[in-house]
């Protein structure tokens, strides 16, 4: 089992790396927002979920253990594959914690693939693993000013126009400080889209 990888990475389609360790290529799916954070033939290095059946094996990489785990934790619940794990991945853990708190499963579907129903059921999956493991959720949102970040109403506002949470979030991550108005973010998101 593949659990940690260092190495030069060379991008591919969103979401999709090439890890060069030494000569030998690994194909590693990551976060949107990691994706976005890796410089073009710069090392990284990531800490590696290997995921294993019977007709594949895929790797998924993160920059800190702490996604690693929720990751984990999250293709556990079932009906929650890998690639919906990812996605959920992508989501600042600050806004998890404030749909599992809040219980809120409006804040899930806007994810791609989840229903009010599954949301609903997988607030409930979230709330225990948020309870047996805390630091998932805490380690990284402590770090975070979700609101300097995100505009909930301009992320709903891109969501209602057709575009998935994780490519509203990222559109917006890269806006500038300076725009006072949900509909000035929302312009300019849409513009970079």
């Amino acid at each position: 089992m593949i659990a940690h990888l260092r190495g030069t990475a060379h991008k591919l389609k969103i979401g999709l790396l090439i890890v060069d360790v030494r000569g030998v290529g690994y194909l590693v799916s990551v976060p949107i927002d990691f994706w976005d954070n890796v410089e073009e033939g710069k090392d990284i290095s990531l800490h590696i979920f290997t995921y294993i059946k019977e007709d594949r094996l895929d790797l998924y990489g993160f920059s800190d253990l702490s996604g690693r785990t929720l990751f984990e934790e999250t293709t556990k619940i079932s009906g929650i594959g890998p690639s919906l794990g990812l996605e959920l991945c992508t989501v600042p853990r600050s806004l998890l914690v404030q749909a599992i708190t809040c219980q809120d499963p409006g804040i899930l579907t806007n994810i791609k693939g989840i229903g009010r129903k599954k949301a609903e059921k997988l607030l409930l999956d979230l709330k225990s693993v948020m309870e047996n493991q805390p630091a998932i959720f805490y380690a990284a949102s402590a770090t975070m000013n979700l609101m300097a970040e995100y505009d909930q109403d301009a992320v709903s506002a891109l969501t209602a126009l057709g575009y998935d949470r994780s490519t509203a979030i990222h559109a917006l991550k890269g806006l500038s400080g300076d725009m006072k108005t949900t509909e000035q973010r929302v312009e300019a998101a849409l513009r970079s889209l």
